[in-house]
C-alpha cells in the first residue's frame, strides 16, 4: 500500500518514485468530498493513469464533526486493508504533501492503528507553501530565521500576537487556509506596512494560479486554497 503526494495542481510535479509507484498499481484510491464528485487528487494524474487500472473513490465529507471525520477514515482505511488483502497492489493519492495538514495523514493513521498487518509506504509530495515559494521566487526561510506553517488565525487579536511573535523570533510565517480571512487580514497587514513585503498565493499550480504580492490583491473573500507567506523584519545578511 503507498500513499502518494501528488501535485499541488501541476501533474508534472510528480516524482519519479510516485510515478513509477502509480504507473504499476492495480488500484488507484483517491479522496473525494462527496461521491458523484471528481478528486482533485485524480485529476491532477489523469494523464498518467492507465485503463486496466481500477479506480477507488473514497468520500471524505466537508464537515467538522469529530464522528463523522472519524467515521470517514476508518471506512476508508478499512476499504484499503480490503483491497491490500486481496492482493492488489493500492495507491492512495493526495494532493500536496501525505504529511502537511492532508488527508493522507489520516487515512496513514487510520490503516496504522486499525489495519496494523497493511505494509504502508508514503511518498512525500510537493506542499503548497513550497510550490507557491517556487512560483514567487520567495525563500522560504534563511540562515538562521525560522518557519512556521500554520492556517490562518481565526481572529484579528489572534493574527496580531502570531505576528508580534514572528517578528520577534525571525520566524517567516506561511499561513495556509486563507479563504474569507482575507477580508480582515489585509487591513491589517496594511496597517501593519507589511503588504510588500508579503507573498499571497492562490490555487497553486492549477492553470489559473495567482502567485503576487499581497498589496496587489484587495481586500474580499478569497479561495479556500490561498496562502500567505509574510517575512517580517530580518538580520540575515544579504547578498
Amino acid at each position: 500500500m503507498v500513499l502518494i503526494g501528488v501535485g499541488p495542481g501541476a501533474p508534472d510535479l510528480l516524482t519519479l518514485r510516485a510515478h513509477r509507484c502509480l504507473c504499476a498499481a492495480e488500484v488507484v484510491a483517491y479522496p473525494v468530498a462527496r461521491p458523484e464528485a471528481v478528486g482533485m487528487a485524480a485529476s491532477i494524474v489523469a494523464s498518467y493513469l492507465q485503463p486496466n487500472q481500477r479506480h477507488l473513490p473514497l468520500v471524505f465529507p466537508m464537515v467538522t464533526e469529530p464522528d463523522a471525520l472519524q467515521e470517514a477514515w476508518r471506512a476508508a482505511a478499512s476499504a484499503l486493508a480490503k483491497e491490500v488483502s486481496q492482493g492488489h497492489r493500492v495507491v492512495f493519492l493526495c494532493e500536496g504533501d501525505i504529511s502537511l495538514f492532508a488527508t493522507g495523514s489520516y487515512v496513514l493513521l487510520a490503516l496504522q492503528r486499525h489495519h496494523p498487518d497493511v505494509s504502508l509506504q508514503v511518498i512525500p509530495g510537493i506542499s503548497s507553501v513550497s510550490a507557491a515559494a517556487a512560483a514567487g521566487a520567495w525563500p522560504l526561510a534563511l540562515q538562521r530565521e525560522g518557519l512556521l506553517i500554520r492556517p490562518c488565525p481565526e481572529t484579528p487579536a489572534a493574527m496580531e500576537a502570531l505576528l508580534d511573535q514572528a517578528e520577534e523570533s525571525g520566524t517567516v510565517l506561511a499561513l495556509i487556509k486563507l479563504g474569507v480571512r482575507w477580508q480582515w487580514i489585509q487591513p491589517l497587514l496594511r496597517a501593519r506596512g507589511l503588504l510588500d513585503q508579503t507573498l499571497f498565493a492562490e490555487r497553486i499550480g492549477w492553470g489559473d494560479q495567482q502567485v503576487v504580492p499581497a498589496a496587489a490583491v484587495q481586500a474580499g473573500s478569497r479561495p479556500y486554497f490561498s496562502l500567505l507567506l509574510v517575512r517580517q523584519s530580518s538580520s540575515v545578511v544579504l547578498p
